[in-house]
């Protein structure tokens, strides 16, 4: 099974590629604290997506270095 990730489109100035930007909370496994976390992707951008669209994308084998996501759908 493919894993999938939300995120949010940072930048499309990239031909065919995106920056995505993915926000979770991640708790400390002792003293429990809730700590807001943020990682940027590159994902290949077949489905045309723009700066601001929230996205679903799947990671895929690599495209090439830096890519291995796949933009699959746009949600707004």
């Amino acid at each position: 099974m493919k894993k999938q990730l939300t995120g949010v489109v940072k930048s499309d100035k990239m031909t065919g590629t995106a920056a995505v930007v993915v926000t979770s909370v991640k708790t400390h496994p002792l003293y429990l604290k809730k700590t807001k976390w943020t990682k940027s992707f590159l994902a290949d951008n077949q489905v045309k997506a723009k700066e601001g669209d929230t996205v679903v994308m799947e990671s895929v084998k690599p495209i090439s270095k830096k890519k291995s996501w796949k933009i699959v759908s746009i949600k707004k």
